[in-house]
Formats: C-alpha cells, structure tokens, sequence
C-alpha cells in the first residue's frame, strides 16, 4: 500500500492554480523560495514557514542540459526576471532562496547552479538533490522516488526516512522529442508542442513509449540492489496518463503519479529552504 497522497495532490492543484492564475495566497512568518532550473522549464516556488504555497512561476528553459548550465547569464537573466515578477506580485523581497541538482552531478556544476541563484539576489541556504526534494514534498519515508526530467532519469531509495541511495543516467523528456522529431519528420519545436499537448497523446505515446521503457530499465538496475514496494514518479516527462501503467508493467512494482508532476520537486525545493 502506497502513501495516501490525498493532502499532497491538493497542495500541489493549488501551486499549479497560483502559477497559472498568476496569483498568491496570504503567509504567515518568512517565505523561502525554491528555484529549479531544469532541462524544459525553470520554476521558483515560494512557501511560507508552514511550507504551504505561496506563489509560483515558471519560464521555458533553454540554459540547462542534462543538468548542466549551459548558458549561464541566460539563466541568470531568466531567475532574475522571474524573482522580479514574484516580488511585484508579493509585495516584498524573497531574499532565502535554494536550489537541486540531479543525482550525481559533479562538484563544479553544482556550484555554478548555486552561484545563479546568488546571482538573481538571494541568499542561498541548500543544494539538494531533485529526487530527494520530491520526497519531502510527497511525504515518503520508503520506496524509490523517480525523477524524470528533461534530460535525465534520477532516482533516490529512501528507508525509514533516509535516503540510502541516489542515481542518475541521461535519458528524458528531450529524448522523448528527437524520437517524435525523427519519426514524423517535424521540427524539434513542433515535436515538443505535440508532446506537451494533451489531445495529441494517443499519437505521440506509442512513438515515444520505448523511450519509456528504457528510463524504466535505468531505474531497473538501481532496483536489483535496492528492492523497493513502491515507486513513486515525478517530473514533467511522466506527465502522459500511461506513463505509470508502462513502468509498472516493466518494472513489476506499483508506480505511483501526483497531481501536477512537474512542480513536485520546485515545491520540494522550497521546503528544503532553511533559513
């Protein structure tokens, strides 16, 4: 049996309608914001102490690869912007702010993360890792946590609490759009469109499934040493309705997916804001 993740869902359904309402919710004592820089989409999450929603936003990245910072004013431009606009919106300065890095990443890739979000203003309080932040945020004291990005496939095993272990391997959601680019012969941009539309999953899922499988092999291997109960998948790639049912079918362990996958681990980000 699973983590009721009932309360979780409707914390994340609300980030998700602050985001897209462009709106904020009153918060009581200092709010700390989380700043995930991913490979499709950079998003800052801002938490009161009770690390209830506060505000969010979000901006199509294009500055991260494979967990890399590719394009480091850009992304420092695109924080910036978005802490600005987060700002005007609160009324106030967000000055604590933290960040995640995928499992694995070396040391110097980590510290150019940490300097863009000193760089956009804040003062910069954790590092964590992005599975490991999407635990806090689901509430999960055992099982693995998936995360599946853009670029990669990170997976942390949490037992009694603590992580135990954490992996990464690139194979993401770019993937998923060369496959569809190079099988219907669009345009990386239309492919993209395609995959982030809805409507369009009954065409796009079969072509991008075997991408699919192969992050369920990754995750796979890590599970022969550390066999877990329960999985649970978060990231913007996992969003189509039968991306749970074709890892639970490779893997032979039940897949769990919240609402709003995407902004699980930015929330989780912002809860491992300290002050």
């Amino acid at each position: 049996m699973g983590q009721d993740l009932t309360i979780c869902n409707e914390t994340l359904l609300e980030f998700e309608r602050l985001i897209e309402s462009g709106g904020c919710n009153p918060w009581e004592g200092q709010l700390r914001t989380g700043v995930d820089l991913g490979t499709a989409n950079i998003v800052l999450a801002v938490v009161d102490e009770h690390d209830r929603p506060v505000a969010g936003a979000t901006y199509p990245s294009t500055v991260v690869r494979d967990g890399i910072v590719v394009d480091y004013i850009g992304a420092l431009n695109a924080v910036t912007k978005l802490k600005d606009e987060l700002e005007a919106r609160l009324g106030t300065t967000l000055e604590a702010g933290a960040c995640a890095i995928p499992p694995g990443i070396i040391e110097g890739n980590v510290r150019v993360i940490g300097n863009v979000v000193e760089g956009a203003g804040f003062r910069l309080t954790n590092v964590v890792d992005e599975p490991t932040a999407a635990a806090s945020v689901l509430g999960i004291t055992d099982g693995a946590v998936v995360d599946v990005g853009g670029g990669t496939t990170g997976i942390s095993i949490l037992k009694d609490g603590k992580v135990i272990f954490t992996g990464d391997e690139p194979t993401g959601g770019t993937h998923m759009t060369l496959v569809l680019a190079g099988f219907h012969g669009w345009s990386i941009q239309e492919a993209e469109l395609a995959k982030r539309d809805p409507a369009q999953e009954s065409r796009v899922f079969p072509v991008v499934k075997p991408v699919v499988e192969k992050m369920a092999s990754i995750v796979g291997r890590y599970l022969k040493d550390y066999p877990v109960d329960q999985i649970y998948v978060v990231g913007g790639a996992c969003c189509f309705t039968q991306f749970e049912q074709t890892f639970e079918k490779c893997l032979g362990v039940p897949v769990i997916k919240p609402a709003a996958p995407l902004l699980v681990t930015p929330l989780g980000i912002a809860v491992n804001c300290t002050q």
